[in-house]
């Protein structure tokens, strides 16, 4: 009898601990949703845990920590063709209608990257005004603002990640120009040509008050406007932030008419010592 009772408890155990990880998988498996009523591919609804997350490492040692980096090639094309979409179109709706938040280059970067890893759900759509020409897959890792970092996307302080940098001021949901340049993305070359969608092209005007520019490469634009050509025009949008007393503006410039730019030290060519290059998120850069 006492043998019997045994395995009848160690049975108990046993059954117990396949109910708890079954649990387990089904809490934090994404819920897949289908089309939405408009067409568009409806995100995924994302719990991330955080405590799966690489033992926080950073094997690159660029102070992204790697459970933030999208590691899947649909993913990474997800981010990009998201981010460039929300940024152009910020570009071509009336000045009326833009999100008051977006008062710079820096703060239309912010947004386009916040929304880019954001759920895409019929809510989502509703709240932003936004319905690509075409449907588009959302990421798959995690969902804004269910981050691993929450809603902290932005690395503040310099050095590489350390466990626990997410609670001591290391990453804010707030970064200007030169620290998304210096600690958010890493430099991929002066030449435009080599820039995708979804990279930032920087520069830094000592003429102006707030030395660092940025302007986000969109590639073929999802919106072609007329006279363009969509198989040949590559283009950027920006934020050109306060002129004077004026709040500023957004702007679509073929790349093309970019590199014939009247004033030569916006023209983003070699030769242009304040153009500083082409520059790639650190989420988009491969860990293995």
């Amino acid at each position: 009898m006492e043998k019997s009772f045994r395995r009848s408890g160690l049975l108990m155990k046993v059954t117990l601990a396949v109910v708890l990880l079954a649990g387990a998988v089904a809490f934090f498996h994404p819920l897949k949703q289908g089309p939405s009523p408009g067409g568009l591919t409806v995100g995924k609804t994302i719990e991330y845990d955080a405590s799966r997350a690489d033992n926080g490492t950073d094997r690159l040692g660029d102070g992204t920590p790697d459970f933030l980096r999208l590691d899947s090639p649909e993913d990474r094309d997800a981010f990009r063709r998201w981010f460039a979409v929300v940024a152009e179109y910020q570009a071509l709706r009336p000045d009326k209608e833009l999100p008051p938040e977006i008062n710079d280059c820096a703060a239309l970067i912010r947004y386009s990257y916040r929304n880019a890893l954001h759920g895409h759900d019929e809510a989502w759509f509703q709240e932003t005004q936004l319905r690509p020409p075409e449907a588009l897959p959302s990421v798959g890792k995690y969902g804004y603002p269910r981050t691993p970092l929450g809603a902290a996307l932005f690395r503040v302080k310099p050095g590489i990640y350390l466990p626990g940098d997410e609670r001591t001021g290391a990453f804010a949901e707030f970064a200007d120009a030169k620290t998304l340049k210096s600690l958010n993305t890493s430099f991929v070359s002066r030449d435009i040509h080599q820039a995708r969608p979804g990279d930032l092209l920087f520069y830094f005007q000592l003429e102006q008050s707030s030395p660092f520019h940025s302007m986000i490469f969109i590639g073929r634009s999802q919106w072609p406007v007329e006279g363009e050509s969509p198989q040949v025009d590559d283009t950027v949008v920006y934020h050109t932030g306060p002129v004077g007393k004026k709040p500023g503006e957004m702007r679509r410039v073929r790349v093309e008419e970019l590199l014939h730019y009247p004033s030569p030290r916006w023209r983003p060519v070699e030769g242009n010592s304040n153009f500083l290059g082409v520059y790639r998120w650190n989420i988009l850069k491969e860990a293995n």
